[in-house]
């Protein structure tokens, strides 16, 4: 997920620059960067307390929005994860579930306001399905990450109705919201691991 991040730190940049406060890159970077020297130091055992390790640097070292609704969401997703040594499908599931669960607690918004749930919501869906049919860990993850994907892409033609672009009204409509694309790239990043 560092990689990825540090891949699309401009492109989550430039995307921040045309409705938000242009940092998303920058910010996202500067926390999975922490997160990398957390794990190194911690060398947390469990996937319990690797999602735990991640939360506590994205809190500490995010700033905006995207800091407290990825620590939560990682901290929502280490607890479902709770005493699973090795995660199945159905628990990747669970995982996910509970990290949507907290960003629309946190951040009050819901499909169609233009923010990080309109990719994790879909791709969420998208991994109950598949986790139904196949039962395959690494199919879950990636049918969860196309679907962030196209969720993603779905946010271009809104206009915010949560954070700092709802300012922007209509003005915010052309623009890929900076936030889902992040939630993609890191399921992504999940997939691929798993696919490596």
């Amino acid at each position: 997920m560092a990689a990825a991040v540090e891949e699309h730190r401009q492109e989550l940049t430039r995307l921040d620059s045309k409705i938000g406060d242009g940092d998303h890159g920058t910010n996202m970077h500067r926390g999975f960067q922490a997160a990398l020297e957390r794990l190194e130091t911690d060398a947390p055992s469990t996937p319990s307390d690797v999602l735990k390790a991640v939360s506590m640097a994205l809190i500490s070292k995010v700033g905006g929005a995207a800091g407290p609704l990825y620590g939560t969401a990682f901290l929502r997703a280490s607890s479902a994860l709770s005493g699973k040594e090795e995660p199945d499908a159905s628990d990747a599931v669970e995982a996910m579930e509970a990290a949507l669960a907290g960003i629309k607690q946190r951040g009050k918004a819901e499909v169609g306001d233009k923010t990080m749930v309109d990719a994790l919501e879909p791709a969420v869906e998208a991994a109950r399905k598949e986790a139904g049919s196949s039962g395959d860990v690494g199919r879950v993850l990636r049918a969860a990450a196309e679907a962030a994907a196209q969720g993603a892409e779905s946010t271009v033609p809104l206009a915010a109705r949560r954070g700092r672009a709802s300012y922007l009204g209509q003005r915010a409509a052309g623009h890929k919201d900076p936030g889902a694309a992040s939630m993609h790239l890191l399921l992504d990043a999940a997939a691929l691991a798993l696919e490596a």
